[in-house]
């Protein structure tokens, strides 16, 4: 028997299934967003080989080229306010809103030469997403061992200022899609002071209005993206982290709420932002 019709029918089926089911179709974006991150970072690595050779912050530019060109397959767009801070010729440490997998679209979109990040151990040893992070001249921490992972900062702190490299990190630590931002860790803080250079926030508007894991959605939407005045960090100390890091917060949580804020409509007034999250934060 031939096989054809078989598969014609389990490829209608399989079409029908993702018309239907709003799971189906999270599930199927959430498998093509994952094959071209491991794709595209084969592909990138091969392109950052032959260009540098091997580990260099220079390779983010060819990385961020290729994951600039997602957006367009999952219909996304990205309102971009004030980008020429991030382009200020100087070391600084970047801060953003951590909410869901789709942040590396985010980073890639408004990415300023010559930043890196720092990021998990764990995503090292993810195969060749991994490797294409090795070669953009990624940071890996061990947050497991606060003391290597403070060794790692401060190494991160000479190297930016030598080579004056922008460093971007994601100061809540961990995913967070609730709706606010969740308390920060020092860590970003505690670099800047070092370094002695000034803390630039970056804020996303919510994704929850196309993509929301727990509902299971994932359509077309747009990201709006906000650049606030840098905070400056001269003179400051380690004393001054908690206050630096509570500037930033509220900052960053204001700008959040309001880029993330639904419009309204027939004059409705406008909801009450929900209560701060505690003060309590946790080291880096």
């Amino acid at each position: 028997m031939e096989p054809w019709p078989w598969l014609t029918a389990a490829l209608l089926l399989l079409l029908l299934l993702l018309q239907l089911s709003r799971a189906a179709r999270f599930y199927a974006q959430i498998s093509l967003y994952c094959a071209l991150c491991f794709s595209v970072s084969i592909l990138a690595a091969a392109v950052c080989l032959l260009r540098h050779g091997g580990r260099t912050v220079d390779n983010m530019s060819i990385i961020s080229w290729f994951v600039r060109t997602f957006k367009y397959l999952f219909g996304l767009r990205f309102s971009v306010k004030g980008r020429e801070e991030l382009w200020k010729d100087r070391p600084c440490v970047i801060v953003s809103n951590h909410q869901s997998i789709l942040d590396m679209m985010g980073l890639m979109e408004v990415l300023p030469p010559r930043c890196v990040q720092i990021a998990k151990r764990e995503l090292l040893f993810t195969g060749p997403v991994g490797l294409i992070m090795y070669l953009g001249g990624v940071f890996f921490i061990n947050r497991q061992r606060s003391s290597t992972a403070m060794s790692v900062m401060a190494d991160v702190g000479q190297l930016m200022l030598r080579e004056n490299l922008k460093v971007w990190i994601y100061p809540e630590g961990t995913r967070n899609d609730n709706g606010d931002l969740l308390p920060f860790k020092k860590g970003a803080f505690y670099l800047a002071v070092q370094a002695q250079v000034p803390v630039v926030p970056v804020v996303y508007s919510s994704f929850s209005s196309f993509y929301n894991s727990r509902t299971k959605l994932f359509t077309s939407g747009t990201i709006q993206v906000e650049v606030l005045d840098p905070i400056p960090t001269s003179g400051l100390t380690v004393d001054d982290v908690p206050a630096l890091m509570d500037t930033c917060h509220r900052a960053m949580r204001t700008a959040f709420l309001r880029l993330s804020k639904p419009p309204q409509e027939n004059g409705a007034p406008e909801p009450a932002a929900p209560p701060a999250p505690p003060a309590a934060q946790a080291a880096q």
